[in-house]
């Protein structure tokens, strides 16, 4: 196991494959577990690192998670990708590691290739987000599947994980706080927003607010899954694998 030392705090990552980096951004109270089961699929094209985020996995607790954790976890990728002396790499982050990856990518530009941002709701959360996502969190601690996810990403520990990352969303949403602190107009380096049709944890108009955004960048692209649940890049893995492929090597 390797960490690597952010704030006076360890936060956990590892390597596994050859290729060009494509570091992994996971989503809310998920961990680097959750691609584990991906890696058959890129670590032959991939040097594919993997990271937690602090207060997730096998990195260091956090007392209270900073409201804007979305630039708070980009501000620990750019520390991982400098710790690891990579110029250059490619980004993919599902659900709120995608906002962590873009903020990554409009911080330090000269560090990232390409991104892919799977599964999000884009430039701004979806109407109703904290009510949404206080039923969602009640409902999933009830549910045997998602309580088993949750103790497979995070451990013992992994209530009280859930409940510091809904408080820092609740922070967030209560403060306003800004997804991005740049705009996203200045993004130069391409960018794919990837999604599933069908995913329900996402805006209603995930289309169209993705074509939207692919407007406002540089280079962006869109590639949207008929079928398949959130996130995309696990409910289509295989066909997910292959499009990220061709996007990074286009």
């Amino acid at each position: 196991m390797s960490y690597f030392n952010y704030h006076n705090q360890n936060i956990f990552f590892w390597e596994i494959g050859l290729g060009p980096p494509l570091i992994f951004l996971h989503g809310n109270t998920a961990s680097s577990k959750m691609f584990e089961m991906l890696l058959p699929l890129y670590k032959d094209n991939f040097k594919v690192i993997l990271i937690d985020f602090l207060g997730n996995g096998h990195s260091d607790r956090m007392e209270d998670i900073p409201s804007e954790l979305w630039y708070e976890e980009a501000m620990q990728t750019i520390a991982l990708i400098e710790h690891l002396g990579y110029a250059q790499v490619n980004l993919v982050g599902t659900s709120g590691g995608a906002w962590a990856a873009v903020n990554a990518a409009l911080e330090r530009p000269e560090l990232v290739n390409k991104v892919i941002a799977d599964s999000f709701d884009g430039r701004t959360l979806h109407d109703g987000f904290a009510e949404d996502l206080l039923s969602e969190r009640n409902r999933a601690k009830k549910d045997v599947q998602a309580v088993q996810f949750y103790e497979w990403c995070q451990g013992a520990d992994w209530e009280a994980v859930v409940d510091a990352d809904t408080q820092a969303l609740l922070q967030f949403v209560s403060l306003k706080r800004p997804i991005f602190h740049k705009p996203l107009s200045s993004l130069q380096m391409p960018i794919l927003f990837m999604g599933s049709r069908e995913d329900t944890m996402v805006r209603e108009d995930l289309a169209d607010e993705y074509r939207k955004m692919a407007d406002i960048v540089v280079r962006g692209a869109v590639h949207l899954f008929d079928a398949g649940g959130h996130p995309a890049i696990l409910s289509n893995a295989e066909a997910a694998a292959k499009v990220i492929q061709q996007f990074i090597n286009k």
